[in-house]
């Protein structure tokens, strides 16, 4: 190979590099890709013509009975059919009582919250089976799936949460007569 060629090839390797990070690749996908022959060839055979691409898409059954954590009860589950997941239309809503530095008290957001279109433990329990799905900008903030409030052994109520551990999504709860402040919004389902 001539130094004119191996710089073509180098330059068109940084070419994909970038068209990949825009489309949203990370170099673990990228490599994940590199090491797989047998995809590189199905995206040959699509790029041929000879194959085509569907996007699957992820139905959570908001319906279904809930996880429920050892020593807990389901205290209420808001069920909400059929969601097609789609993080665009998921808002994550904040009280005013939580803005600007503020804290509520859980109880008195649980009132604020009846009749709003909260996602149940449902859609939790699913995005912490399928990681890939959980937008990157929810990474720094604990999202609470208010549909599904838990009572524990000792009679306290509980809602479970997302959150970013540092290395992976896991999901934790917060209590309902503790402060819930900004870091704390609520996954509803945008109209």
């Amino acid at each position: 190979m001539t130094t004119k060629s191996a710089f073509s090839v180098v330059g068109l390797a940084h070419k994909v590099c970038l068209s990949a990070e825009e489309q949203g690749y990370t170099p673990e996908l990228l490599n994940s890709l590199a090491e797989n022959s047998d995809l590189f060839r199905q995206l040959l055979q699509v790029q041929r013509g000879y194959a085509e691409m569907k996007l699957i898409k992820h139905v959570i059954d908001c319906d279904a009975n809930p996880f429920v954590p050892d020593g807990w009860k389901v205290e209420e589950h808001q069920k909400g059919g059929q969601l097609v997941w789609d993080a665009s239309k998921v808002q994550l809503y904040l009280s005013d009582g939580q803005k600007n530095g503020k804290v509520i008290e859980g109880n008195k957001l649980r009132k604020e919250l009846a009749g709003k279109p909260v996602l149940n433990a449902n859609v939790l329990d699913h995005l912490l089976a399928n990681p890939h799905l959980i937008p990157e900008e929810w990474k720094g903030k604990v999202i609470f799936f208010w549909g599904t409030i838990y009572r524990n052994s000792g009679g306290c109520l509980y809602v479970r949460c997302l959150r970013w551990g540092g290395d992976r999504w896991d999901w934790s709860y917060g209590w309902l007569d503790d402060g819930w402040d900004g870091f704390g919004p609520v996954a509803l389902r945008a109209s």
